[in-house]
């Protein structure tokens, strides 16, 4: 049994260990939510395997409010979609929608999307629901960015250009695959979404994101492609899915807004970074459910990441009933993730609980405050962690104790 500053590492400057009870922190998504059903028909549509962009507009744009365009079959190919308000679209099981390899059918009118540059934002999403209120994606069928195909009339795939992109340090042109904006309301429902150009889901200032039974299977190795992404939203819900990807597995930011009232459940998360909060938290992010998820083979597991830039508060999270197994750094706290980074925007995490976690194999804990003034402030309930593993803390207040006794094999 061990407390979290028993043992003394490299490079901790200075820790304080304190035991106070905090209230129930972590309220998660207000709403009442349930599975969701998919709506009736409007239109049925077979595949042929070519590019058909303005047939699968047409039939949106013209669906009415609270039916769904059905992709009954076959593969359609397609470029930038817009989803309207009320208006869904169910891709059944055996149906592939695809992402067009061209980049110009996504860029903006600036000649940039499909290109390494010092501008980011160059491309259109392949679908967009903006402004919408009760919209969505249904089905077992499967969307595929194709980010690892060469795109036409190039040598290199959306995934080269984001290699090339972090090595000069600079931007990725890339289009997201799915991004919804200012809108309320939103459902993904039982949807295998793949190898996302860029990011896979984005959520920005929208009230109301369900996503229910969801797979997100892209590769470790695809770059920057985090799964899903609510930013500066709130009453988000992500439940039952399973998430496979080349970075954050959920990244929850706070750029253009707070993010709060956010619930995590039952998911499994497999290669990826881990369930993330940041960078981007200036706004803020609350009230952060995190309850039964297992985590096999991430490089990260539970992680509050940003910096001095782009800072915030992070307050009243709560993860409870994780396991984790493979997972190189189970827990990370650290308010220094870009180490030169400048600015007055000072993270700070207080309030974070974790409630029965259990860590079958061992790896580093890092609780990396940022000053005596802001310090961690975390509780511990009920941890078990294998032998052997490092823990780290810097200005950090911790209640609680960890347990290093965790002999099982198998979350």
């Amino acid at each position: 049994m061990n407390g979290p500053g028993s043992r003394m590492m490299t490079c901790i400057f200075s820790v304080v260990l304190v035991t106070y009870v905090l209230q129930e922190v972590g309220a998660g998504d207000l709403r009442q939510v349930t599975e969701p059903k998919i709506p009736a028909t409007c239109v049925s549509l077979k595949g042929t395997g070519g590019t058909e962009t303005s047939v699968l507009q047409k039939a949106l744009s013209s669906c009415g409010k609270g039916k769904v365009v059905h992709l009954a079959s076959g593969t359609f190919v397609s470029g930038p979609l817009t989803i309207p308000s009320g208006v869904g679209l169910w891709i059944d099981s055996g149906a592939v929608l695809k992402a067009s390899s061209d980049p110009k059918l996504f860029d903006k009118g600036k000649n940039l999307c499909g290109t390494v540059n010092t501008v980011y934002h160059g491309c259109y999403p392949f679908i967009h629901m903006v402004n919408a209120i009760g919209s969505g994606i249904y089905g077992e069928g499967t969307i595929d960015g194709q980010g690892g195909i060469k795109l036409t009339g190039k040598t290199q795939s959306w995934w080269d250009l984001a290699h090339e992109a972090k090595l000069k340090k600079e931007h990725q042109n890339n289009p997201f695959l799915i991004e919804i904006e200012n809108s309320k309301d939103v459902v993904l429902y039982q949807i295998t979404i793949k190898n996302g150009p860029n990011f896979h889901v984005v959520v920005s200032q929208t009230n109301g994101f369900t996503a229910w039974g969801v797979t997100i299977a892209t590769p470790s190795t695809a770059g920057n492609t985090d799964g899903i992404d609510p930013a500066g939203s709130q009453n988000v819900t992500i439940a039952h899915c399973t998430i496979s990807t080349g970075d954050d597995n959920v990244a929850i930011k706070a750029s253009n807004g707070p993010s709060r009232h956010i619930s995590v459940l039952n998911s499994h998360f497999g290669s990826g970074h881990g369930m993330s909060i940041g960078s981007d938290i200036n706004d803020g992010v609350s009230d952060v459910t995190v309850n039964a998820l297992t985590l096999h083979g991430t490089t990260n597991g539970l992680r509050i990441k940003s910096d001095r830039s782009r800072g915030g508060l992070v307050t009243s999270v709560s993860y409870s009933d994780v396991c984790m197994q493979n997972v190189v750094n189970p827990i990370v706290l650290d308010t220094a993730y870009s180490p030169t980074a400048t600015g007055n925007l000072i993270p700070e995490y207080k309030d974070i609980t974790f409630n029965n976690i259990r860590v079958l194999t061992a790896g580093k804990f890092t609780f990396d405050g940022y000053s005596d003034a802001k310090p961690i402030q975390v509780t511990l309930n009920n941890v078990h962690i294998k032998k052997g593993s490092k823990w780290v803390t810097k200005y950090a207040k911790i209640s609680g104790k960890y347990f290093e006794d965790e002999n099982g094999n198998k979350c």
